[in-house]
């Protein structure tokens, strides 16, 4: 039996799988440009986040809003010096 891969929508965190409101993305899916820069320019995303997104999904699906902003406040996923990003 071989596996089956899905290809990620680009529209959905690939984290919880809702929307993930990327500017550039919906820009590029409508091509009306957004009318200022994407809300992922204003928060950080830490290596912990970035490594929870699965292989197949990395780099064509952006984590959403509400999954940058729990990480940055959850104390599990605070950097080694026990600093949120």
């Amino acid at each position: 039996m071989t596996a089956t891969t899905t290809t990620p929508a680009p529209t959905a965190c690939p984290l919880c799988g809702q929307p993930n409101l990327c500017a550039m993305e919906l820009a590029r899916l409508t091509g009306v440009p957004e009318a200022g820069p994407c809300w992922c320019t204003r928060v950080s995303f830490a290596p912990d986040l970035l490594a929870r997104v699965p292989a197949q999904a990395q780099g064509k699906a952006c984590i959403c809003e509400a999954c940058a902003r729990q990480a940055a406040a959850s104390p599990s996923l605070a950097d080694t010096d026990g600093n949120a990003p």
